[in-house]
């Protein structure tokens, strides 16, 4: 199991700040690249920009739930629980960051 995190490049699991627009206010969400990563391969593949597609899943949870206590705990658990799915995208690049 070591084995797994002591071979990925640093560069996947260094955090980025990007700002995102939510239900008409910018806000800026810090995540792991890893997690930008598959969150671009999957607004990609269904043809839109990240920042697309997490205001699509936040107005989707909201609408469902009612509130996001924290917008980067839920993209994670969003990308694991797709991952977890079998669900991988096929653009999803097994390089660094």
């Amino acid at each position: 199991m070591c084995h797994v995190y002591a071979s990925t490049h640093p560069k996947r699991y260094e955090s980025t700040t990007r700002s995102v627009r939510l239900q008409g206010s910018v806000t800026s969400v810090r995540l792991e690249n890893e997690f930008w990563d598959i969150l671009d391969c999957l607004a990609s593949e269904q043809g839109m920009t990240a920042g697309r597609f997490i205001s699509k899943l936040y107005g989707e949870v909201i609408a469902e739930k009612g509130s996001v206590p924290n917008l980067a705990s839920m993209l994670r658990v969003a990308c694991a629980v797709h991952l977890h799915l079998g669900n991988v995208p096929t653009t999803l690049s097994r390089q660094p960051a």
